[in-house]
């Protein structure tokens, strides 16, 4: 199937080229603002289906706004009419669409242009009326808040909001994608428009200080929910603005003559992870706990953990090494510690279930 998209080396254009490419049955054939309109007849009679992406959302002059939507989709359905072929065609618009400024109007002409192409044709028309789209490769400091605060927090720069209370409708491009790629398969009857879910509503301020949160974890070391919904792609999209040169960053190492211990990630309410490092022979732990618990997985090396039940005085041993992965958990009322009985540094990672609070470590000296 040979694929034409309009506004290919846009941000929703970008994002869906890289997906339908991945098909090997797919054939794109890209037209870019820098092509004219006397090469749309040529490009359409290869073409299978149409994704219309191409527009004008900020330009210099209003006139533009119907130069660069409206007239160019009655360009490209006029072509469609003379090739005396049916080629299904997205349109991208916009919820502005039902709105009375120039943007929204030029909008709902494109629709117009479509819909009365599939009036008097049959041509099978599918119109998207999306909110603000954000996600990876959107232009900062263009037409869309989300690119911009990201690509200026990420970076150290100033933003302004003028009004934290402003209500946002925003939908992932992964979400936009996806629909696309399922019209494309389908290719539904008598379906003319197509919503995407889901629609994420937030103000401006809780963008803004969700953002700052990502930034401020590298410091904090703690993470924000980010493995699902809004706050999941929210937080892809941020880290998609980071520059190469920040990409990485340093953590704290505490070292002294048994090896080294290094925080990594906390969260807000299943603990944290860390690692650390023991030279041969040496012994850390020695502490039992009241409430905390552990997991201990060594990665590297030889280990012996020792546990003694606080109360019965029960001891038990227990011996893993780098090649088993196997998990040591700590229990509450048993001290415990664990011992390099190997010839190189060991090397353990460790979850514990609270965060560190260095005022209520719940840590107690102990023998085992």
């Amino acid at each position: 199937m040979k694929v034409l998209v309009t506004g290919a080396n846009g941000f929703i254009g970008k994002n869906l080229i890289i997906s339908l490419q991945r098909n090997p049955e797919v054939e794109v054939i890209k037209f870019t603002h820098d092509m004219s309109l006397q090469q749309l007849p040529e490009l359409l009679a290869r073409a299978d289906f149409v994704f219309h992406l191409a527009g004008v959302n900020r330009p210099l002059d209003e006139n533009d706004f119907a130069v660069g939507n409206a007239d160019l989709t009655g360009a490209l359905c006029q072509a469609i009419r003379a090739s005396g072929r049916k080629i299904p065609i997205v349109l991208s618009s916009s919820i502005q669409a039902e709105r009375n400024n120039a943007y929204g109007k030029s909008k709902l002409m494109a629709e117009m242009h479509l819909l009365n192409l599939h009036l008097e044709t049959g041509n099978k028309v599918y119109i998207y009326r999306l909110p603000n789209v954000f996600g990876k490769w959107c232009k900062p400091n263009y037409n869309s808040a989300v690119a911009t605060f990201c690509h200026n927090i990420s970076r150290g720069l100033p933003i302004q909001v003028n009004d934290p209370s402003t209500k946002l409708q925003l939908v992932h491009i992964g979400a936009v994608v996806t629909s696309f790629l399922k019209i494309l398969r389908q290719q539904p009857e008598e379906q003319l428009y197509v919503n995407v879910d889901p629609v994420y509503q937030i103000t401006l301020g809780e963008l803004v200080d969700q953002l700052y949160k990502f930034r401020d974890s590298r410091e904090s070391l703690i993470t924000e929910p980010v493995g699902e919904g809004f706050t999941r792609v929210l937080y892809a999209t941020y880290i998609s603005y980071i520059p190469p040169d920040k990409f990485n960053y340093s953590l704290t190492k505490h070292e002294d003559k048994r090896g080294c211990f290094v925080e990594m990630l906390k969260t807000r309410d299943s603990g944290q992870f860390s690692f650390f490092t023991a030279h041969p022979g040496v012994t850390r732990g020695g502490h039992y706990h009241h409430v905390k618990t552990e997991k201990f997985l060594v990665i590297k090396g030889k280990a012996r953990f020792g546990f003694r039940h606080i109360i019965t005085d029960e001891v038990i041993e227990i011996f893993t090494n780098g090649d088993m992965p196997e998990i040591v958990e700590t229990v509450p009322g048993w001290s415990h510690d664990i011992t390099n009985i190997g010839d190189d540094e060991m090397v353990v990672m460790l979850w514990a279930n609270e965060n560190f609070d260095r005022e209520r470590p719940d840590t107690v000296a102990y023998k085992v």
